[in-house]
């Protein structure tokens, strides 16, 4: 049964922290260490409660008393989970903390101060997760390159928040050219394919290129280089989990595609209106278990092509959105400029429509 919250202020609910506990010593300290932060704690000791509250709370203290509890160790991972104990951890302590996927094993009284500085960066900007989404090509040439770039910027200037625009094949020419940032400082793949594991939105989008409101995490064309899939899911997810809104180019084939797809919020799936690209696209949607097979349907026409009628019945998917010809998207590129987006741009109109795909958006 949760126990009653103790409340000294007047934050909103997804703003309290939430603590897990049946240690009332623990409790006690952690109470005032959170009010010393300027923060008002929620209590629970597990049930439905905690993962409600495990799901928009800024951080999550967990006591080392319910690690092994049935509640705590179904909590679905998240950034901002601690465990806190009150002496020096046991093995089993920091067994379970890291089946967890605790970022850290708090002791107190030892990590006060520490504990204290995180509480309190927790409440200024509590940890939202942010969304993913996934644009591909069914062939060479699509568009799928221009639309995620389009999506990004869309994205960025509909105030939704942080954006990184992910480059997911390191043989490709660069993003960073489609937003002109091909001379902006930062790193670019090669430097970054070691990464898997936990990775922070924020450090990593500190240390990218920035172009018009997006950090960029783009292929090196001075050292071209396939992404590890490992790296790759590791920007995609961490960033996401660290309230970042985050678009990945991702070639419709490759080691990579199955589990970022799987991780996705929204994948795009850009057909041409060829014969041969929809008989291309036709088997990455066609399978219930392939990675593609949840992906929406954007159509690209072309001079003498199909029509949208026929691209759906070729490919067996309706089609989402219907990707109007820009003639000004070839001549900004070239220029350095992003695609264009706004009111009556086609990419614009497009992006919009994707974007109200997303959870918890409306088009």
């Amino acid at each position: 049964m949760p126990v009653a919250p103790r409340r000294t202020g007047a934050l909103p609910s997804d703003c309290r922290p939430l603590v897990a506990s049946t240690d009332e010593a623990l409790l006690d300290d952690l109470l005032g260490l959170l009010a010393a932060a300027g923060a008002t704690a929620e209590l629970t000791t597990g049930g439905p409660a905690l993962r409600r509250a495990a799901r928009d709370a800024p951080l999550v203290l967990v006591g080392a008393d319910l690690l092994r509890s049935a509640p705590v160790r179904t909590l679905p991972r998240r950034p901002g989970v601690l465990v806190v104990t009150g002496s020096e951890p046991a093995p089993e302590v920091w067994a379970a903390a890291v089946e967890l996927g605790a970022e850290r094993v708090v002791v107190l009284p030892r990590d006060e101060a520490w504990l204290l500085e995180r509480a309190a960066a927790a409440v200024r900007a509590p940890a939202r997760p942010g969304w993913l989404a996934v644009v591909g090509g069914a062939c060479g040439g699509a568009g799928a390159s221009t639309l995620a770039t389009a999506l990004a910027v869309a994205a960025r200037a509909a105030g939704v928040g942080e954006v990184l625009l992910v480059d997911g094949d390191g043989r490709a020419a660069g993003l960073d050219l489609l937003l002109g940032a091909e001379h902006a400082p930062g790193l670019r793949w090669p430097e970054l394919s070691g990464l898997s594991g936990r990775v922070s939105g924020a450090a990593l989008v500190a240390a990218l290129p920035e172009a018009h409101g997006v950090a960029v995490l783009s292929a090196s064309r001075d050292q071209p280089q396939p992404v590890p899939a490992d790296a790759l899911l590791a920007v995609a997810r961490g960033s996401r989990d660290s309230g970042l809104g985050v678009v990945v180019d991702l070639p419709a084939h490759g080691e990579a595609a199955e589990e970022v797809l799987a991780a996705a919020d929204l994948a795009v799936l850009v057909v041409p209106a060829r014969i041969r690209a929809a008989a291309a696209a036709r088997p990455l949607l066609a399978s219930p278990a392939g990675a593609w097979s949840a992906a929406v349907l954007v159509s690209r026409p072309v001079p003498g092509g199909l029509s949208r009628a026929d691209v759906a019945h070729l490919v067996g998917r309706p089609v989402f959105a219907e990707l109007a010809a820009d003639r000004a998207a070839v001549v900004r590129s070239e220029r350095g400029e992003p695609p264009a987006v706004g009111a009556r741009a086609p990419l614009g109109l497009v992006s919009r429509q994707l974007l109200g795909r997303l959870p918890g958006r409306a088009a």
